[in-house]
C-alpha cells in the first residue's frame, strides 16, 4: 500500500495545477482512461451512460475520455446485441444522446474528449466466426487465430478515413472537447503502424514512415473536418492485446519517424498508452534517458503535450498478480510529473471501480 506521506505529498504536486493547450482546459491533471463498455443499446447512449461519466466529473476528474465509439463503417467491428453495443455517432438520435453526457460532464466542470474507434482485424480475435472476415493492411492477422483476413483496398481506406471525419465532425456537433483517435492496442490504426502485420507495398507499408501514413491521413482529415480549435488526441501503444511484448519501435529514432507524420497532420495531444506507467520505453538508452517512460520519450521527441497512463493506484495486474514495484507508485509518478515525462494521467480501473477514486484516496483538492 502507499504511504499517506506519499499521498499527501502527491495533493500538494503540480498534478493539481490547471492545464491548458489551445481549446482545451482542464482544472487539474487527471483523466479518465477510455474503457470499453459495451452498454448503448442500438449505439445510443443512454442517462445511464451520462450518469457514469458524470459521476467521474463529479469526482474532480479534469479530463473525461469516453469508451471506444465506432465510426461508421460495414467491417467496424463486432457487436453483441442491439441491447448490449458499442456507442456509435452517426444520426441524430445518437449525437444528442453524446450531447446530453457532454452536457453532465461539463456541468461538472470537466472537460470531454470522443474516442473514436475501427477495430480492423482486432474485432474478431476475441470472438472469431467462421461467416466473418477481418480487414487490415493486409492478411497478417495481429493474433494466431484461424479467422479468414482481408487486406483493405484503396477505396476502402477514403471510405474509413471519411468516417473518421465524419464521426469527429458529429463529435462537434454534440458539443465535445475534442477528439481521441484510437489507434493503439492492436486495432485498425495500430495495425497498419506494427510492422509485423503491416506488409504492404503501396505506399501505405514498407517503412515506419509509409506505416504511419494512413493513420496520418484520418488524423488530417478530421482537423480539416472540424477546424483548427478542436482537440485532436491521438492514443498509440507499443503493446497489443494478442503480444504484451510487441514493439512498434525499437528505439528513439523509430519512434520518432513514427510520430512526425502524426504530429504534421494535426494531432495536438499524444496519449501514451502502457500497462505499467514507470516502465522505461527504451532502457538501453545512457543516462537519465534510460529510464525514461513511453510519454517521456514521446513529448521529448514530438514536443507535444502527452497523456501517460498504466496500473496508477493499483496494486495488482489485469490477471490479479501483484505489481513487483508498485508500492511507490505515488512518489514514481510526482517524480515523472516533475521532470516533466508528461502532462496528463489517466486513470483506468481505479475510477472504473470507484469514480470518486480521488477523493476516497485522499489527493483531491477539495
Amino acid at each position: 500500500m502507499t504511504e499517506n506521506s506519499d499521498i499527501d505529498q502527491l495533493s500538494r504536486s503540480g498534478l493539481f495545477t490547471p492545464f491548458t493547450h489551445g481549446s482545451l482546459r482542464l482544472r487539474n491533471r487527471f483523466a479518465m482512461a477510455p474503457m470499453t463498455r459495451v452498454k448503448s443499446p442500438g449505439g445510443t447512449p443512454t442517462a445511464e451512460g451520462a450518469a457514469y461519466y458524470r459521476a467521474r466529473a463529479a469526482a474532480e476528474v479534469g479530463l473525461i475520455i469516453t469508451e471506444g465509439i465506432y465510426i461508421d463503417h460495414p467491417e467496424v467491428g463486432r457487436d453483441t446485441d442491439q441491447e448490449t453495443s458499442v456507442p456509435r455517432l452517426s444520426g441524430e438520435a445518437r449525437v444528442a444522446g453524446w450531447r446530453t453526457v457532454v452536457d453532465a460532464v461539463h456541468a461538472e466542470g470537466s472537460a470531454i474528449l470522443a474516442q473514436i474507434w475501427h477495430t480492423g482485424a482486432h474485432g474478431l480475435t476475441m470472438e472469431p466466426t467462421p461467416d466473418m472476415t477481418a480487414v487490415g493492411p493486409s492478411t497478417i492477422a495481429p493474433g494466431e487465430g484461424s479467422w479468414a483476413m482481408r487486406g483493405l483496398t484503396l477505396d476502402e481506406l477514403g471510405d474509413i478515413t471519411r468516417a473518421y471525419a465524419d464521426a469527429a465532425r458529429n463529435a462537434q456537433l454534440a458539443g465535445f472537447d475534442g477528439v481521441e483517435i484510437h489507434g493503439a492496442h492492436g486495432y485498425l490504426l495500430d495495425q497498419f503502424l506494427w510492422h509485423r502485420v503491416n506488409r504492404r507495398t503501396d505506399g501505405y507499408g514498407g517503412s515506419l514512415g509509409a506505416n504511419a501514413r494512413f493513420p496520418a491521413e484520418v488524423v488530417a482529415a478530421v482537423r480539416a473536418a472540424t477546424g483548427p480549435d478542436f482537440t485532436i488526441g491521438f492514443r498509440f501503444s507499443q503493446w497489443k492485446a494478442e503480444d504484451y511484448t510487441a514493439t512498434l519501435a525499437r528505439n528513439p529514432g523509430e519512434l520518432a519517424e513514427l510520430l512526425t507524420p502524426l504530429v504534421d497532420a494535426g494531432v495536438d495531444i499524444m496519449h501514451a498508452s502502457t500497462r505499467r506507467f514507470w516502465t522505461p520505453a527504451f532502457p538501453d538508452q545512457p543516462g537519465e534517458d534510460g529510464g525514461r517512460g513511453l510519454a517521456g520519450w514521446t513529448k521529448k521527441l514530438t514536443g507535444l503535450p502527452t497523456v501517460t497512463v498504466g496500473s496508477v493506484g493499483l496494486a495488482t495486474t489485469m490477471q490479479g498478480d501483484p505489481h513487483p514495484d508498485s508500492d511507490d507508485w505515488a512518489d514514481e509518478l510526482r517524480r515523472r510529473f516533475d521532470r516533466e515525462e508528461f502532462d496528463v494521467v489517466a486513470l483506468g480501473r481505479t475510477v472504473l471501480t470507484d469514480p470518486a477514486w480521488l477523493r476516497t484516496a485522499g489527493i483531491t483538492t477539495g
